[in-house]
């Protein structure tokens, strides 16, 4: 119960900032925006190529943006030793994960407002609303797998000067699992799954996000005590 406490106060607090700033939630959904306009100009005007490519550049949007995200969620607390200070007070280093890890998921999860109903009108793309629901969870279950390996890389390096190069390094051979069960899983609900794959893909993404939120987790304490 104190664990879950501390980390409920550690996202509340992130929530409050970011409510308050606002800059990063902006920066992340036009980056995420722009992403898919150049996808869309990159393959012409035909709508069967952009139809078929839509899950994969929802799913290159996502990845993209969550880097530009995972890169600010630390730089506030490398400031003035903001750490150090919470965890003397004391927190919990794996709750201190945890609440980081569940703002960095709610931002993404914020991005699939925008991005699912611009890739619809970009993509000429027309799922049903049982389609919309499924396209919201995976979304949250990629979110989710991406969030928490974020996190634990964004606090490796966010003390170094190279943070904005090393961290996509890291991350991204990381989460090669997520990235194929969202992109499959999503273009069978955009396209049609006819062999009924759709539920063995899912619970791909699902068993991979409570790896990463269990594993991370445990190797969270150590990655603040080096850095």
């Amino acid at each position: 119960m104190r664990l879950a406490r501390q980390a409920w106060l550690i996202f509340r607090k992130d929530l409050l900032l970011e409510w308050r700033g606002r800059a990063r939630t902006v920066s992340v959904l036009l980056f995420g925006v722009v992403t898919l306009v150049l996808f869309s100009f990159a393959l012409g005007p035909e709508a069967e190529p952009l139809r078929r490519g839509a899950a994969g550049f929802l799913t290159l949007a996502l990845l993209l943006s969550s880097v530009l995200g995972l890169n600010e969620s630390f730089r506030l607390e490398q400031e003035d030793q903001a750490l150090e200070g919470l965890l003397l007070r004391p927190v919990e280093p794996t709750a201190l994960f945890y609440g980081k890890a569940l703002g960095s998921a709610f931002l993404l999860l914020l991005l699939a407002l925008v991005l699912v109903p611009a890739a619809v009108i970009l993509y000429d793309l027309s799922p049903t609303p049982a389609g919309l629901l499924q396209l919201a969870g995976l979304w949250a279950l990629a979110a989710a797998g991406l969030a928490a390996p974020g996190t634990l890389y964004a606090a490796i390096t966010g003390r170094l000067q190279s943070q904005d190069v090393a961290l996509p390094l890291l991350l991204f051979p990381l989460v090669v699992p997520v990235l194929l069960g969202s992109v499959k899983a999503m273009d069978l609900v955009l396209t049609g799954d006819p062999m009924h794959q759709l539920r063995s893909w899912t619970l791909l993404l699902a068993g991979f996000d409570a790896i990463y939120w269990s594993v991370c987790g445990i190797l969270f304490p150590f990655a603040i005590e080096e850095s």
